[in-house]
């Protein structure tokens, strides 16, 4: 059964798309693969692996010291686990996956499909709410219970619940289109008509990651700031 471009399995009351599953375990399994590699042998005169991987990590910490602060560091397993799957599940959809047919759907970037999307915007929106709470307990919704402070509780749980939204429709919005653009002109002319869109959207692919990490960082940072006082 296909819907929509996917290929979807039907298991009792519930569907899955298949598609989806298969290239988002598939970048999860090159991300270990890669983390293992790289941790293997840890070295005082790193090899070429180990050092990206060191400059990776150090490109994560000075980001999180800027925009968190001192306890930057301990989100920084959630950001750079985000960053680099998301960016792997992009960069999926330039790989030439359509060369395997499949009798419904397609393989491409996981990251084309909203479930995915909206599924790692929760987790964010989860994680960042339950650090503000542990952070500064009731206060992190509410500071008073006057008028106006209800007033503004509300409005905050509102925009709360919005962010996730926009994260994953962006992302999902972002990657959909381009994989759709390359598709049609892989129709149109199959050699070199298709290539500039596809070193495009390699960017792209790189800029949504980022967009999405910067975004989690900052909603991390609101959560825990403490308020001035004057």
């Amino acid at each position: 059964m296909s819907e929509a471009g996917h290929w979807i399995a039907q298991v009792g009351n519930y569907s899955f798309n298949m598609d989806t599953l298969v290239t988002m375990w598939t970048a999860m399994a090159f991300l270990i693969i890669f983390a293992l590699i790289a941790t293997r042998k840890l070295t005082l005169i790193p090899s070429k692996i180990q050092a990206f991987s060191e400059s990776l990590m150090g490109f994560f910490w000075d980001l999180t010291d800027s925009m968190i602060g001192k306890e930057g560091r301990k989100h920084i397993p959630l950001v750079a686990s985000l960053f680099l799957f998301i960016i792997t599940a992009n960069l999926m959809g330039q790989l030439p996956l359509r060369l395997i047919q499949l009798k419904q759907g397609e393989l491409a970037s996981p990251t084309n499909d909203i479930n995915m999307t909206a599924a790692m915007a929760i987790i964010v929106l989860v994680y960042y709410v339950f650090t503000g709470v542990k952070k500064k307990g009731p206060k992190y919704f509410l500071h008073g219970f006057d008028f106006i402070s209800i007033i503004l509780a509300l409005v905050e749980v509102l925009d709360m619940f919005t962010r996730p939204l926009t994260l994953a429709l962006r992302l999902f919005a972002n990657i959909l289109a381009g994989e759709i653009l390359v598709s049609a002109l892989l129709g149109m002319c199959a050699y070199f008509l298709p290539l500039p869109i596809m070193f495009f959207e390699v960017l792209v692919a790189c800029i949504q990651a980022m967009v999405f990490m910067m975004l989690t960082i900052a909603y991390i940072a609101m959560a825990v700031e403490e308020p001035e006082h004057h």
